[in-house]
């Protein structure tokens, strides 16, 4: 079926579903002579995996990722890039009570109305279980990026009400990965924790927002009109599963500025660029022309400026709860569903390498879609 597939020249295909054999996916597009880290891979996984950290769900799969195809001795050829995620720690006997329940917030009622079947396994094709395979290619994608010295870091900014009000230039990104709730800032690690193990003591799931930032980013991705860059990471977020919000830059606060105030005004200075080595180092362009200001989230007109890169996501609580929920069965007869399995009370904590994946995704494939936009494009090595 459609809908599987992001990118155009460097495209991802996934497949699989929760509690199938496994999962996986395709990379195509992926330029021939990269060597890749399938470490750095491995642990981009192990950061959302089943069981990575003590705030989500209680299944545990290793996702120790195999691949099939396109690669020489770690370099990739420029052919197609197969990969699999065998599923281990599948539990599909937790959800035969569910075969003919619409579970509230749930995908259930609309995917068989659609297609006229659904796999009540965990969600089948539905679950949150699939990102696993973005997770893939976006780590992919990532280091094809490193090559133009770009870096994409994403953190947890709110949980429920507790928020961090620091910007993100405020923040130690690499933290992240220290605490189990994913966020950089180290004072609001004991509230959201304290609050997620709330809700989940309560049977209860909460919601929360994940900001992620991508610094130097080269001026001109993008594609107007329909193709805009923050158009297709809004696509690619809002992709992703219990995404409900994207904005990028000031977002919604701009609606109420003015543009003497929301205007990112221009000054001549300095830019890091790739240099020679591609990635290995970088050389500073002294005439590059910059903003004061980064209202506009790194964009203009569709196409990246060459500003940093922020945007922030909405996921609602997870939908899956243990408290007792009114909802009815394929016949339309009344039901009360209080949900058994292991679930994530909070989905934000295992969402941080989802987006930073799937930004990731984008921003490779408008890399290589920018190549071409010139009939000399000069390179960033040049």
């Amino acid at each position: 079926m459609p809908g599987n597939s992001i990118g155009q020249i460097f495209r991802l295909t996934t497949f699989g579903e929760s509690h199938g054999d496994g999962i996986g996916g395709i990379v195509d597009g992926c330029p021939a002579g990269l060597a890749l880290d399938q470490e750095a891979i491995q642990a981009e996984l192990d950061r959302r995996r089943p069981g990575s950290t003590s705030l989500g769900t209680t299944r545990n799969e290793a996702d120790k990722v195999e691949f099939l195809s396109g690669l020489l001795a770690g370099v990739t050829l420029g052919t197609p890039i197969a990969f699999l995620l065998r599923n281990t720690d599948a539990r599909s006997s937790d959800y035969d009570a569910l075969k003919d329940v619409y579970r509230p917030g749930h995908a259930d009622m609309t995917w068989e109305e659609k297609f006229g079947i659904r796999d009540h396994r965990g969600g089948g094709r539905s679950s949150a279980r699939t990102t696993a395979a973005s997770v893939v290619g976006g780590a992919i994608a990532r280091q094809l990026l490193a090559q133009e010295g770009v870096l994409v870091q994403a953190y947890v900014q709110q949980v429920g009400t507790e928020r961090t009000e620091k910007p993100y230039t405020d923040l130690d990104l690499t933290s992240v990965w220290n605490n189990d709730v994913r966020t950089a800032d180290p004072e609001a690690v004991a509230p959201m924790t304290v609050l997620i193990e709330q809700v989940r003591a309560e049977g209860d799931s909460i919601g929360g927002v994940i900001s992620c930032v991508v610094r130097d980013v080269p001026v001109g991705l993008g594609e107007p009109v329909f193709d805009r860059l923050e158009a297709d990471l809004a696509k690619a977020m809002l992709s992703i599963n219990a995404t409900k919000g994207f904005q990028i830059g000031d977002g919604f606060a701009a609606a109420a500025t003015r543009g003497s105030q929301n205007n990112d005004t221009y000054q001549l200075g300095w830019r890091k660029v790739a240099g020679p080595d591609h990635g290995l180092g970088y050389r500073v362009d002294e005439g590059a022309i910059r903003t004061t200001t980064n209202h506009a989230g790194g964009t203009l007109g569709g196409i990246s400026n060459g500003e940093d890169i922020w945007f922030s996501v909405a996921f609602k609580p997870p939908s899956t709860i243990a408290k007792a929920q009114n909802t009815v069965d394929r016949s339309g007869q009344a039901v009360v569903l209080e949900a058994q399995g292991r679930h994530d009370p909070c989905v934000v904590p295992r969402a941080v390498p989802i987006v930073e994946a799937m930004t990731c995704l984008v921003l490779a494939d408008h890399l290589l879609r920018n190549r071409s936009a010139r009939a000399a494009h000069k390179s960033s090595s040049d």
